[in-house]
Parts: structure tokens; C-alpha cells; sequence
């Protein structure tokens, strides 16, 4: 079956009552544009099937403006239906409860593991969507411009497969999956040298995410993921902003850059994930319980020295 009858398949299905809320990739109307643009070759005079510029002005008005406007609403939908959902699992009982109650009440387990599953479901359509019709106006156009688009959405953070909080609805679903009952796209292994979570995609297409911190070289503890979408334990990066532990990445000034892409304002939106540090917790249980001890150490280091520091200036001296 082709994608395109797969992908219109998906969004009639059982989760149309969710695809409501979400927005998802005009496929079918994005491969009608690009149809359109085959006529660019009577301007030319040309009989064969594709276009020969490179940067087609016919399709190109309509196609990356409005891609991009998708990819912004679907990231942005994304996040938010994941930070509700994680949000929900870390809060109290009767909290849960009562928000479940809202879900026509459903068992507080089903209900979270059927979204989680249905916004997993939700990133990989479209991802594969994105990713077909890019590769699609390429092969009409023979052109690069769809994989620089590709990696202006990477910049501008609007990939949704390089969103941290995918990486952290994978934890999520793997901590509330133990026992494996659910199929689940997304794998941990932290025995490797460099410790990864691995999510396959239709087409047996798959991609590995590296939970190394770029400054400790080591398993993520505690994570934070800034604004540029990099990784780091939360001692490390408030040790490259210049700020202590108890006071949080998000203390950083608008001037700190993050380590690995030297990108700056990015502390201030920094994501804690819990749901990872959960999953190390879990799976690496010693290791986790070292680190916790050396960051409170740390922790307890700094707040004395910044105290002391306080007290020297109030009293001035």
C-alpha cells in the first residue's frame, strides 16, 4: 500500500475524535502542488515529466510557507499534549483520578498508555509524511532545496523526531510499560559505550538518540534539555552557565550559550526531564544512587560558599 493511502487511512481511523485537536501534514493537497508543477515544463517546452528549476516559483509560494506553518503547529501541538500527559503521571493520586474521570472514566493506566501510544503514532505519521513529500519535491525538481528545508527546521527547533520531549514520552512510555504488554516503538540501552534510546519508524526506518552528557561524558543524570534541544545533567549545565545547582539551568543569563552548538537564550526554556531521569533511575540503579550522592555533595559545597558570600556582603566584611 502506498503511503499516501496509509497516511489517509490513519487519519480516518479509530483516533479521529484526537486528530481533531492536533494538526497533522496536508499531504494529499502538498502532493497536488507539486503535481501542478510538472506543467512547468511546457514554459520551457520541455515533454518530460519534471520540473528543471531548481526553485520553482509555481509551487514554491504555496509548498515551504505553508510546510512550515504545519511543522510549527504539529511541534507545537505535540509538546503541548506530552507536557499535559507527563504532567499528569507525576501528579498526586486524587489529582490523576479526577483526571482521568474527565477521560469517560478510563483506568488511569489504559487511558495514559492509549494517548501516550496515540501521539507516538501521532509523531511518526507525520515525520514520514514530512519526510516523503521533501524527498518528493527533490526528485520533480532536482534539487537540494527540500533537505535545506529539513535543515532549517532543525535549526528553527521545528523537527518534531529532534524534540526533547519526544525522547522523554519515550521514557514515559517505557517506565509505564515494564512488563512489555503494549508494543512500543521505542527501545533504552544503556550498556553500550554510548548509551542511546532507539525509536523505529515505519519502513523500517530507525533512529538513535545519544543520552551521553557532551560535558561529563556519561549517562544523563538528572537531565535538562535547553532550548537548542541538547542533553546535559543538570550539574553540567549549570556549571557552563556559571550558576549553582539549587538555583537551576533556568537562572542562567540570556547571554549563556549552551556547550555543544554554542547557541545562546537557550537556559531559559531548558526541559527537565523527568520521566528520563525516572527511566535511568530504574535501569541503572547504582549508578543513579552515585551520582545523587555527589550532586547533593556538590550542591551542599555551593549553597555554603554562596551563603557565606551573602553574609560577607550584608555585613561587609
Amino acid at each position: 500500500m502506498k503511503f499516501g493511502e496509509t497516511f489517509k487511512e490513519y487519519l480516518q481511523a479509530d483516533q479521529e475524535s484526537f486528530l481533531d485537536k492536533c494538526c497533522h501534514v496536508e499531504y494529499k493537497r502538498l502532493k497536488k502542488v507539486l503535481k501542478s508543477c510538472r506543467r512547468c515544463r511546457g514554459l520551457n517546452g520541455e515533454d518530460d515529466s519534471y520540473c528543471h528549476y531548481e526553485s520553482c516559483p509555481l509551487c514554491d509560494q504555496k509548498f515551504f510557507s505553508e510546510l512550515m506553518k504545519e511543522a510549527s503547529d504539529i511541534a507545537g501541538c505535540f509538546s503541548s499534549r506530552a507536557r499535559r500527559l507527563i504532567n499528569l503521571h507525576v501528579q498526586s493520586g486524587m489529582q490523576r483520578y479526577i483526571s482521568c474521570l474527565r477521560q469517560c472514566f478510563a483506568s488511569p493506566r489504559q487511558a495514559t498508555a492509549q494517548e501516550c501510544r496515540m501521539l507516538i503514532e501521532y509523531v511518526m505519521m507525520n515525520a514520514v509524511a514530512m519526510r516523503k513529500i521533501l524527498k518528493k519535491y527533490d526528485k520533480i525538481h532536482s534539487s537540494a532545496n527540500g533537505m535545506k528545508f529539513k535543515s532549517k527546521m532543525r535549526e528553527e527547533q521545528m523537527e518534531i523526531l529532534q524534540s526533547p520531549w519526544l525522547i522523554e514520552l519515550g521514557a514515559f512510555y517505557v517506565n509505564i510499560n515494564e512488563s512489555n504488554e503494549i508494543p512500543n516503538p521505542f527501545s533504552f540501552d544503556s550498556s553500550a559505550t554510548e548509551p542511546k534510546m532507539t525509536l523505529m519508524l515505519p519502513d523500517n526506518v530507525k533512529l538513535e538518540y545519544n543520552l551521553t552528557c557532551a560535558i561529563c561524558l556519561e549517562l544523563v543524570f538528572n537531565p535538562y534539555a535547553l532550548g537548542c534541544g541538547h542533553l546535559f545533567c543538570k550539574s553540567c549545565a549549570c556549571s557552563a552557565a556559571s550558576v549553582m545547582i539549587f538555583q537551576g539551568p533556568k537562572a542562567a543569563t540570556p547571554q549563556s550559550k549552551c556547550p555543544v552548538c554554542r547557541k545562546a537564550g537557550v537556559y531559559g526554556n531548558a526541559t527537565h526531564m523527568m520521566e528520563l531521569d525516572l527511566l535511568v533511575k530504574k535501569r541503572c540503579r547504582e549508578y543513579w544512587k552515585e551520582r545523587l550522592v555527589d550532586e547533593r555533595a556538590e550542591m551542599v559545597k555551593q549553597s555554603k560558599v554562596y551563603w557565606e558570600n551573602q553574609t560577607k556582603y550584608m555585613v561587609g566584611y
